[in-house]
């Protein structure tokens, strides 16, 4: 599970105080239950449907009777944490909602590069270097060039970018992901 604190898409639900009575919320109401863990700090619900995942943190047994959203004071993330919110709310509203905010989605070219960082990453992991990223994962007939050649190749350029770019990833980079950066 995903630290709520560290994803501004991740919805935090607490109780709310009394005096306050807000409607109970049924997790399975809101879509499709792709994931449903419990720990210590709470329970995490991963809600699939049409317009995206809903990622709900409730952090305690009574916030799903009584719902609060906790929407920290962060200028960081604030904005995207109350896009999330809203789509929530209009979500228990039963109106219609858009897709997730564009800094919490991944286009197709973004992913594509996620997946070859981390394949990158396992070559170089298990002891390959930038001609082995050239070839099996950028598919450059460079790869295979004489060394004087290689050295000033473009794909050489591009392997050893992919290999730095995929240890920063793997080293707390990832986390950039889950803020929408």
């Amino acid at each position: 599970m995903w630290l709520p604190e560290l994803s501004p898409g991740t919805l935090i639900l607490d109780a709310a105080p009394s005096g306050f009575e807000p409607k109970a919320l049924d997790p399975s109401q809101l879509g499709l239950i792709v994931a449903d863990c419990a720990d210590d700090e709470g329970r995490e619900v991963i809600i699939v449907d049409s317009s995206g995942e809903l990622h709900i943190r409730l952090r305690n047994e009574d916030a799903a009777q009584r719902p609060m959203i906790l929407v920290p004071a962060d200028p960081a993330s604030s904005d995207l944490r109350l896009a999330v919110a809203s789509r929530f709310l209009r979500r228990l509203g039963g109106q219609t909602v858009g897709l997730l905010p564009q800094a919490l989605r991944l286009t197709a070219q973004r992913k594509r590069r996620l997946v070859e960082l981390l394949h990158a990453f396992d070559v170089h992991d298990t002891g390959g270097g930038p001609r082995d990223v050239a070839d099996l994962i950028l598919h450059s007939a460079q790869a295979r060039l004489p060394s004087v050649e290689w050295k000033d190749s473009h794909a050489r350029r591009a392997a050893n970018r992919l290999i730095h770019d995929s240890i920063a990833l793997v080293e707390r980079g990832y986390l950039k992901l889950l803020r929408g950066l």
